[in-house]
């Protein structure tokens, strides 16, 4: 039932994400919109923050830092990422595929899914404290030439062993564009 409403609640967020992409590409002309969005590839680092407690001892809301990093996929609207997060007795290591949507110049929203590999499985991390599928929703820009700025929220779906609860991670960071 909970991963049925999780399933319902991240659809939703797409077909929003994605009418708007398509509803503003549809009022832009052609040569304006090929510039909008954010292209090329990144790697940047900043702090996470792990929102939820897994209701066992050890598991509670951790503050840390993620390491991220976004490679483009040519002639695609889609981008291979990766992220860590640190700071807690375990590190979520993530390779996650996302659908980029253009907003404005050189700014892209991003929504797709991955997993968690703990380190330390059983032990906490920000996003939870056992491996799981994870969905993520975020934003970047580029803010000056080659300064990234983004910000994401990551949902580990049933991330905390014995209690069937999900996890929630906020990051933001700044990056180099290559």
């Amino acid at each position: 039932m909970k991963f049925t409403k999780l399933l319902a609640s991240t659809i939703a967020v797409a077909s929003v994400v994605l009418s708007a992409g398509i509803a503003s590409a549809q009022d832009v002309p052609t040569q304006e919109a090929a510039t909008l969005g954010m292209k090329g590839s990144y790697i940047g680092a900043g702090v996470s923050a792990g929102v939820t407690n897994g209701g066992r001892q050890n598991d509670a809301a951790l503050l840390g830092g993620n390491v991220q990093g976004r490679v483009a996929v040519p002639n695609a609207p889609v981008s291979v990422r990766g992220s860590v997060l640190f700071g807690g007795d375990s590190t979520a290591i993530m390779p996650i595929l996302t659908y980029d949507a253009p907003i404005a110049k050189n700014t892209n929203v991003y929504i797709g899914g991955g997993y968690s590999f703990l380190t330390d499985e059983g032990q906490a991390s920000q996003l939870g404290n056992k491996n799981a599928p994870v969905l993520t929703l975020g934003a970047e820009s580029e803010v000056a030439k080659n300064t990234v700025i983004y910000g994401d929220a990551k949902w580990g779906i049933d991330a905390y062993e014995g209690s069937n609860s999900d996890a929630l991670s906020l990051q933001a960071g700044v990056g180099y564009r290559f």
